[in-house]
């Protein structure tokens, strides 16, 4: 049976397994098979977060290979960040073979979009092509379960009992359009809110084409995990607040709100209230049916964002455009996390795909580090802490031809650390930026410790001149670097 996985893992192009260094030897690397190609972190949180960001950069699957009990706990917070980052994941789970289990052995598979355990050894090689549709169609980790002995039996030899393809249509007719369009024409002040569903060149493009059309603002969701809107465009508002009537009062004036690509409306913490002022009606589209089966919304129409914005800016009224503002804040005293992204922000190409995790200083990114280009800001949807530093490397090497940097506060960094040993062993040429506020912890000291060149910076004019030495390497380097910088809370 082995054997026909690895066949179709070759078809397919899943040959690139993520796995935790121990999981070298597993069963399905046995003899190390030459089409598959491991590459290795020293933990589960590393492994997925690499994937996760490897998936997202290519729009396609990655393959995850963990161990069951301990190594699956330790990939959960990874895989409820990779579901909520819509990043298509096919993840193998070993566990003991079928003789234990009478004995009940740990298993858990709540953060996955689908789930499969084969009845037969022989019925592996077809679960994991369906895993592979149902991760595109669930945009998540798809988990199949393969206690060990299974690798050994022999196969069915009746062929992989799955689709070879699945065509998804992304047509949307006028008609289906109609109750949208209605309400946008009818609308006094029309706003539009975008978020990790729309960040594609095509829906770049035609909410681009909307906003303009309708010369409306536009928001970005709550709490995403990828930009849905050029952040740097005129129209542009902001990042909505997370709390029901912090985004009540941010909508507030705009009887009509249009939801691309996003949930409406995420929120944290819980706060009493609506989320949206009274009169206001709100419409969502996704392809995404979860998140428009959970919007409070009029109309709901599940469809390709991109398509859909495209054809409503053909069919709604024109209207005067309004650049819209935006608030930059004040240097402060002392040296800052604003003046890192300030610096940043002067230097980094427009093509740079900044990995965002930290949390203080969010709002200063948002403000300061606009994304420009599709794929332009990356974060953990979940919030769940060490998502960033796998992710920027898992970026990278799908992306060699794009400056990757993470710009991540030091708790966070300690959730995810050991992902700068696997840049280091793979020749990941990502930037890791550090916002250390926290005395007695050395990241520069832990990233040397696996192999990862590190810089300590405690001032301004250290930071620009070694910004002004790194960052026109970025595109072509091949060695990660770890810039550990002293701020004032």
């Amino acid at each position: 049976m082995r054997e026909e996985v690895v066949a179709l893992l070759r078809e397919t192009g899943l040959t690139t397994v993520f796995a935790a260094h121990a999981a070298a030897g597993a069963s399905l690397l046995a003899g190390r098979p030459p089409e598959l190609r491991p590459v290795l972190a020293l933990h589960e949180s590393a492994v997925v977060g690499m994937a996760t960001g490897w998936a997202v950069a290519r729009d396609a699957p990655a393959l995850v290979l963990l161990h069951t009990a301990t190594g699956l706990g330790n990939a959960v917070g990874a895989l409820a960040t990779a579901r909520a980052n819509r990043a298509p994941l096919v993840v193998l789970v070993g566990r003991p073979g079928r003789r234990h289990l009478v004995d009940e052995p740990f298993l858990t598979g709540d953060h996955a979009v689908w789930v499969s355990t084969p009845a037969r050894a022989q019925d592996v090689p077809g679960a994991i092509a369906r895993a592979r549709h149902e991760a595109v169609t669930g945009r998540g980790p798809a988990l199949v379960v393969v206690p060990e002995d299974d690798w050994d039996a022999p196969g069915s030899g009746l062929g992989i009992p799955a689709p070879r393809q699945v065509v998804r249509t992304r047509a949307v007719g006028d008609g289906e359009l109609a109750p949208v369009a209605e309400l946008l024409d009818d609308a006094r002040s029309p706003a539009l809110v975008t978020g990790t569903g729309a960040d594609s060149p095509a829906a770049w493009a035609g909410l681009v084409a909307l906003a303009e059309r309708l010369g409306s603002p536009v928001f970005q969701e709550p709490s995403g995990a990828r930009a849905g809107f050029p952040q740097d465009h005129r129209l542009f508002a902001g990042v909505l607040p997370a709390d029901r009537r912090s985004l009540g009062r941010a909508l507030g004036g705009h009887d009509v709100v249009l939801v691309v690509g996003a949930a409406a409306f995420r929120q944290h913490p819980y706060r009493e209230g609506s989320s949206t002022p009274p009169g206001t009606t709100v419409a969502v589209i996704s392809d995404d049916a979860a998140e428009l089966h959970r919007s409070s919304a009029e109309v709901a129409l599940r469809a390709d964002p991109g398509v859909a914005a495209r054809r409503l800016a053909e069919l709604v009224r024109p209207r005067d455009s309004r650049a819209v503002d935006r608030v930059v804040p004040e240097p402060g005293e002392g040296f800052r996390a604003a003046h890192v992204l300030a610096a940043l922000a002067e230097r980094l190409p427009p093509e740079t795909v900044v990995v965002e995790e930290t949390p203080s200083s969010r709002p200063d990114l948002h403000r300061l580090l606009p994304a420009r280009r599709p794929l332009g800001l990356v974060s953990a949807a979940t919030g769940g802490p060490g998502f960033a530093l796998p992710a920027a490397a898992g970026l990278r090497m799908a992306l060699p031809a794009r400056p990757v940097v993470a710009v991540v506060g030091d708790g966070s960094a300690m959730y995810g650390v050991q992902a700068l040993w696997s840049a280091a062993h793979y020749g990941v040429g990502a930037l890791f930026v550090v916002l250390s506020d926290f005395p007695g912890i050395s990241l520069a000291g832990l990233a040397r410790a696996q192999g990862c060149a590190a810089v300590e910076i405690g001032d301004r004019t250290t930071l620009v001149d070694t910004l002004d030495a790194v960052i026109p390497t970025l595109t072509e380097r091949s060695e990660p670097l770890l810039l550990d910088i002293a701020v004032t809370p």
